[in-house]
């Protein structure tokens, strides 16, 4: 089975989950379904067709229960499976686009800082599997980003 490197795009509708031979994106995988339901039928379809060596997320921000679904499956396959985890902010996959909080709250990234901005108009958010996978933006600390700024 080839040995691949997978990562999990989880904090909106689709999921995106995307299968990464030697940094090089080999296979997308797009799901509607909620990542509660679809996530493990999903891992355990690809575990059937690759070795998997590493699992990479987003690791927010975003939904707080979005973050908190992903980060506990991939955490617990981690440890059962000894699959290093690692995470970045999601600001990589959507060019740096803002990410819905809450209402008219969107969170932003200025610089390396992640902050909320109020903005009186719907921002659409669209993230993309790239392809190829910058491994160096990822960190072992694969924590849940889960920030939001006083609502006002």
């Amino acid at each position: 089975m080839p040995k691949v490197d997978l990562l999990f795009i989880t904090l909106n509708s689709p999921i995106l989950i995307g299968v990464y031979k030697e940094d090089k994106l080999i296979e997308k995988v797009v799901s509607e379904k909620k990542s509660s339901d679809i996530l493990p039928l999903l891992f355990q379809e690809l575990q059937e067709k690759y070795t998997i060596e590493r699992l990479f997320y987003t690791n927010g921000p975003g939904s707080f229960m979005a973050i908190k679904v992903a980060y506990i499956f991939l955490k617990s396959m981690s440890i059962l499976k000894k699959i290093p985890l690692y995470a970045t902010d999601a600001f990589s996959f959507n060019e740096n686009q803002p990410i819905k909080a809450i209402g008219k709250l969107y969170f932003v990234k200025v610089a390396s800082e992640i902050k909320t901005q109020k903005f009186e108009s719907v921002q659409e958010v669209s993230f993309r599997l790239p392809n190829m996978l910058d491994v160096d933006k990822f960190s072992a600390d694969a924590s849940p980003l889960y920030k939001i700024g006083a609502v006002g």
